[in-house]
């Protein structure tokens, strides 16, 4: 039997949210404050040991809570957990499951349970509320409902947690309550659910005996080890060093006990003292014993406190997870069916190659030993790591993404969250100038790409995809000078070449990451061979298989002409920015260039910056606007010029100080910087606004 799949309504940022489960691992992955937390805290909170509070109603449901009126049939809202389970009719089990699903399902491989935190008594709820709030001379109270609940022991006294059988019908699904005792019968007899919480405290300095890790291997003995078939062999080991300690003792107290004897105590016709030894196998293991690292060269033992952090963490949790597996195992009455272990953020303290280690090898490691036709726990892993991914099947990912949500009705707008299965994405076929790329091939491109990169794509707010090195170097000053807000997000920077861009926009589509293509228009001649053309050449179109994909068409003349509406597309997650003409002020005249890459159209749009002693692409520029302009263009596209040393100065370029009394340049500053090209600032500017429209604070 196997936790299948949540649904989660109204609790924190899980507004209404589905999350499926593998048979064996699952990865949540996702930007800070996105809600993997509150995934793994409402299941702690219907299935552990923790108490729901006010706040970890969603905030439109706090609102709801203090709209709540008897007289006006207004419901309170509830946090809802419905978990669905698959079960095998052929297995051992089923007759457990069929005696409590008869009523659940006609579909006997499927079971569903719905946990619901609501209120009790709504009556009894608003008389009390009303009796320490009551109604002032204007019609209103001092604090609202929500502050009551709010209130030491007020939520847990008025709310409980209800339990519901599922039955599925299509898209339909409905509820049938079950008696309180029944349901939480139900409930623990179908999943066990334990927690191994981030280990960032594993290094207690202390000076007692025992360490972390010395009192995690007692414990794990006390309650794993010690059991009756080997009692028998731990009781002959103890016994006889119990007998050789005391004799010991005898040796070394003799002095004493015939001092004390010389004092007439005991007298003659009391017993005789012995010190004896009482070691048992629990006190010897938690007060006797500590944990040593031998070295494997010289076999010097180094105490606990001398080891790293993490291997502390990695020998914790591998030391927690057993237990927990063991335990389960071992219940003998009404056993739970499943068991899901959640194991938060494993690579705490850990190096990179340990971290993949970890998740490649824990599942196999951890279930090595079982009972033959032992059912396997579930692991569901919460992480930050990019090199952890890199170990992961897509399949087992589950993205958790920060998004307005509307608040029905109310018209209003909320931070939720989103959850996507990566086992259920599955790119469409991408036809690139009449070459169609199956979506088996398209998804093995991701996966090697990302693997290859280590790419921290399911972590960033949004993703930039750059054609190469020149646009990668520049970006971080380019955001520096038009979208400074950017600096304080999380940006993954994917460098995909003209050829590329469009075998990411299925997976960020589907991932709703926002994302800003930087491309080139690429012009060339198709009457000569397709050959390279400047940008204004009567007929050019564009050999950017990207643009042809997204627009549909390749004219640059059409291209030129696309606005801002047209650039953005995904419904608002998607940006295109390339070359465009540009209007130039030169000499008191305005003429219009048109750059064919990013180095052209840094030129022209920056030009005040190319006289000596400044920057220089290796030529004089003409003084004729014409010339200049086909001059640029036959320079930046010679095999002689260098793109990645061009970057490499413009980083390293400190525009001259104006002189006294003289004219500043462009940008207003006193030592004004270069202009970034206004299709790549008119995109990052409108990244900046995409991600500010999706920020928002986890509950």
């Amino acid at each position: 039997m196997r936790l299948h799949s949540i649904s989660v309504r109204n609790f924190r940022r899980l507004k209404d949210v589905s999350i499926d489960f593998g048979d064996r691992e699952t990865v949540f992955v996702g930007p800070n404050n996105s809600g993997k937390t509150s995934a793994t805290a409402v299941m702690r909170s219907f299935l552990g040991n923790r108490d729901f509070k006010i706040h970890d109603f969603s905030v439109y449901c706090v609102s709801g809570i203090d709209a709540f009126d008897p007289e006006q049939d207004i419901n309170l809202p509830s946090i809802e957990l419905d978990l669905w389970f698959h079960v095998d009719p052929e297995s051992i089990a089923f007759g457990r499951v069929f005696a409590l699903a008869t009523d659940l399902s006609a579909d006997f491989t499927e079971i569903g349970v719905r946990c619901s935190f609501s209120v009790d008594d709504p009556a009894d709820l608003w008389r009390q509320f009303d009796s320490v709030f009551p109604r002032m001379d204007d019609g209103n109270r001092k604090r609202a409902l929500s502050h009551f609940l709010e209130l030491e022991g007020n939520l847990k006294k008025h709310f409980s947690v209800k339990i519901s059988s599922l039955e599925r019908d299509g898209a339909n699904v409905s509820a049938t309550p079950v008696e309180p005792k029944e349901g939480k019968k139900i409930l623990s007899s179908l999943l066990r659910v334990d927690f191994v919480d981030a280990q960032r405290n594993i290094d207690d300095e202390n000076a007692t005996r025992s360490n972390k890790l010395s009192e995690a291997f007692a414990t794990y003995y006390r309650r794993n080890l010690e059991q009756a078939d080997l009692a028998e062999e731990a009781i002959a080991v103890i016994e006889a060093n119990n007998e050789r300690l005391t004799l010991h003792y005898g040796e070394r107290f003799e002095p004493l006990m015939t001092m004390i004897g010389g004092l007439g105590l005991p007298s003659d016709n009391d017993r005789a003292m012995k010190v004896v030894s009482t070691l048992s196998s629990e006190s010897a293991l938690r007060g006797s014993t500590e944990l040593f690292y031998v070295d494997a060269g010289t076999s010097h033992e180094l105490p606990e406190a001398y080891n790293g952090l993490g291997f502390k963490n990695l020998v914790f949790m591998a030391i927690q997870i057993d237990h927990f597996y063991r335990q389960w195992l071992a219940t003998e009455d009404n056993r739970p069916l499943c068991q899901m272990i959640f194991v938060e953020e494993p690579e705490v303290h850990l190096h990179a190659q340990v971290q993949q280690t970890f998740i490649r090898q824990m599942w196999e490691v951890l279930t090595a030993g079982a009972p033959d036709g032992e059912s396997k726990p579930q692991l569901t892993i919460t992480t930050h790591s990019s090199h952890i991914l890199d170990t992961v099947d897509f399949s087992k990912i589950r993205y958790f993404r920060r998004k307005p949500i509307d608040n029905g009705d109310e018209a209003q707008t909320f931070h939720g969250t989103t959850v996507h299965s990566l086992g259920q994405f599955q790119p469409d076929p991408i036809d690139i100038d009449g070459q169609v790329v199956s979506p088996l091939e398209a998804l093995s491109f991701l996966k090697k790409y990302l693997r290859l990169t280590h790419c921290d794509l399911f972590f960033a707010d949004a993703a930039v995809l750059v054609e190469g090195s020149v646009e990668k170097l520049l970006l971080p000053r380019m955001i520096d000078l038009a979208a400074i807000s950017l600096n304080t997000k999380y940006l993954t920077v994917l460098e995909v070449g003209g050829a590329y861009g469009m075998r990411f926009a299925g997976l960020l589509d589907f991932l709703e990451i926002p994302y800003l293509v930087i491309t080139d228009i690429d012009s060339v001649d198709p009457q000569n061979s397709r050959k390279n053309c400047i940008a204004t050449a009567n007929g050019a179109v564009s050999s950017n298989a990207t643009l042809g994909y997204f627009f549909g068409e390749s004219g640059v003349s059409e291209l030129s002409g696309k606005g801002f509406d047209d650039c953005q597309q995904a419904n608002g997650t998607r940006f295109i920015a390339y070359q465009k003409p540009v209007t130039i002020n030169r000499n008191g005249v305005d003429h219009v260039f048109h750059g064919r890459t990013l180095e052209e159209a840094f030129v022209y749009e920056n030009l005040v910056h190319f006289a000596p002693p400044g920057l220089s692409i290796g030529i004089e520029l003409p003084a004729s606007s014409e010339d200049l302009h086909k001059a640029v263009w036959e320079r930046v596209k010679s095999s002689t010029f260098k793109k990645t040393e061009f970057a490499m100065d413009v980083l390293a370029y400190e525009p001259p100080v104006p002189p006294e009394g003289g004219e500043a340049v462009p940008n207003g500053d006193e030592i004004a910087s270069w202009i970034v090209p206004h299709y790549i600032a008119e995109g990052l500017r409108w990244l900046e606004e995409c991600i500010s429209q999706n920020q928002g604070d986890e509950k």
